[in-house]
C-alpha cells in the first residue's frame, strides 16, 4: 500500500508540469464531449427501449403492468442505470486515448527526468500498446454489457463499474508504463507478479471518475500513477537482481549493481 501511495503522490506532483498537464486533460475532455452528445441524442430511445425490454421479462412484465407506481420506479432505476453507464463509457474512451497517444508521450518525459537511471530496453512497442488497448477495451465493454441486467439492483452498477474500470486500468496502463524501459521478460513477469497491487491501484484511481471536474483528469492520472508505480517496481527489481542500469545522470555508460 505504501508504494501505491508513493506512486499516487508522484503522479500528483507531475500534475504541475506544463509539459504533462495538457496530456492529462485533453483525453477526458474529448471523451466527455463525444459521449455527452451521444447521451443527449439517444437518451429517450435508449431509456424507453430498455424499459420495454425489461417489461418483456415474464416475471417482471406482469408486476409492472399491474402497478403504475412499480412502472414509475422501474423507469427511474433504468434512467439511473443509463446515467451511471455513461461514466464508464467516457472513462474507457479516454483511457484508450491515453494508452495509445498521451501516455507514451508522458512516459518519455517522466522517464527522462525521474527514471533516467533505468536502462531503456524497449520490450514493448507502440503497436503492442495499441493492440493491448484495443483488446482491453473490447473485453471491458463485453463485461460491461454482460453486467447490465444487474445494474437495476441499487449499488450494483457502481460496484461493477469500479471493479471493471480498475481491471481496465491495470490491463491497459500496466503494459504502457513498462514498454519503453523493460525488456520482454520483465514486461511479462512484472505485470504477472504485481497484478494484485496493480488491480488495487487501478481500482483506487477508477473512483476519481465519479468526482466532478476531477473525472476529466482521471484516466490520464491513472496512467501517470501506473508509470510511477511500475517504473519504481522495475528499478527495485533490477536492484535486487544485480541488473545493469545507467548512471543516475542519464549517461550511457552502464554500471553493475551489487
Amino acid at each position: 500500500m505504501k508504494d501505491i501511495l508513493v506512486a499516487v503522490g508522484r503522479a500528483s506532483r507531475s500534475l504541475l508540469r506544463r509539459d504533462i498537464f495538457w496530456h492529462l486533460l485533453w483525453p477526458g475532455l474529448a471523451a466527455m464531449v463525444v459521449w455527452t452528445v451521444i447521451a443527449v441524442m439517444a437518451w429517450t430511445p435508449v431509456t424507453e427501449g430498455l424499459f420495454a425490454w425489461v417489461a418483456g421479462w415474464s416475471f417482471v412484465g406482469t408486476w409492472l403492468s399491474a402497478s403504475e407506481a412499480a412502472a414509475a420506479v422501474m423507469l427511474v432505476l433504468i434512467k439511473i442505470a443509463v446515467a451511471l453507464l455513461v461514466v464508464p463509457l467516457i472513462y474507457v474512451t479516454a483511457a484508450l486515448l491515453v494508452a495509445t497517444i498521451a501516455l507514451p508521450l508522458m512516459l518519455e518525459r517522466i522517464g527522462r527526468t525521474d527514471y533516467a537511471d533505468i536502462e531503456q530496453r524497449r520490450g514493448g512497442s507502440n503497436v503492442g500498446s495499441a493492440w493491448n488497448s484495443i483488446v482491453a477495451g473490447g473485453l471491458f465493454l463485453l463485461a460491461l454489457l454482460v453486467s447490465l441486467p444487474f445494474w437495476l439492483i441499487p449499488g450494483v452498477g457502481l460496484l461493477a463499474s469500479v471493479v471493471l474500470t480498475g481491471w481496465l486500468n491495470q490491463r491497459a496502463f500496466g503494459y504502457d508504463a513498462l514498454m519503453l524501459h523493460a525488456d520482454r521478460d520483465e514486461l511479462a513477469r512484472l505485470r504477472n507478479d504485481w497484478r494484485p497491487q496493480m488491480l488495487l491501484l487501478g481500482g483506487g484511481c477508477s473512483l476519481l471518475a465519479y468526482v466532478p471536474f476531477v473525472n476529466l483528469l482521471a484516466p490520464a492520472f491513472a496512467g501517470l500513477a501506473f508509470v510511477h508505480y511500475m517504473l519504481e517496481t522495475l528499478r527495485r527489481h533490477r536492484l535486487q537482481h544485480g541488473v545493469t542500469v545507467l548512471d543516475a545522470d542519464g549517461a550511457s555508460s552502464p554500471r553493475k549493481l551489487p
